[in-house]
C-alpha cells in the first residue's frame, strides 16, 4: 500500500487520502471550526506566521491551516509530482 503525499507549502506535506477538504478561511462557518478545533487542540498551523488562505480537513477531525491558496494546493493533489511512500 502506497501513501501520496502532497506539498501543502514551506515544505509541509500532508498525506492525501486523509484529506476530506480544502476550503476558503473567509467564511463564518469555517472560522468557527477553526477556533473549535483550536480549543479542542486538533488545530495544525502550518503558516509560518503568514496569511492563512487554505483550511484543510482531515478525516481524523484535525483541522490544518496552511498559507497557500486552496486551489494550489487542489493542483498539488491532482499532479503526479506529489511524493508517495511506500508502507510494508
Amino acid at each position: 500500500m502506497s501513501i501520496r503525499l502532497v506539498n501543502i507549502g514551506f515544505g509541509n506535506i500532508v498525506a492525501a487520502n486523509r484529506i476530506v477538504a480544502i476550503v476558503s478561511p473567509e467564511s463564518a462557518p469555517i472560522k468557527r471550526l477553526v477556533q473549535e478545533a483550536r480549543e479542542r487542540g486538533m488545530l495544525i498551523d502550518a503558516t509560518y506566521g503568514r496569511r492563512t488562505r487554505a483550511v484543510i480537513i482531515s478525516d481524523s477531525d484535525h483541522i490544518i491551516l496552511s498559507a497557500v491558496q486552496p486551489e494550489t494546493v487542489a493542483h498539488r493533489l491532482s499532479t503526479k509530482d506529489n511524493l508517495e511512500v511506500n508502507e510494508k
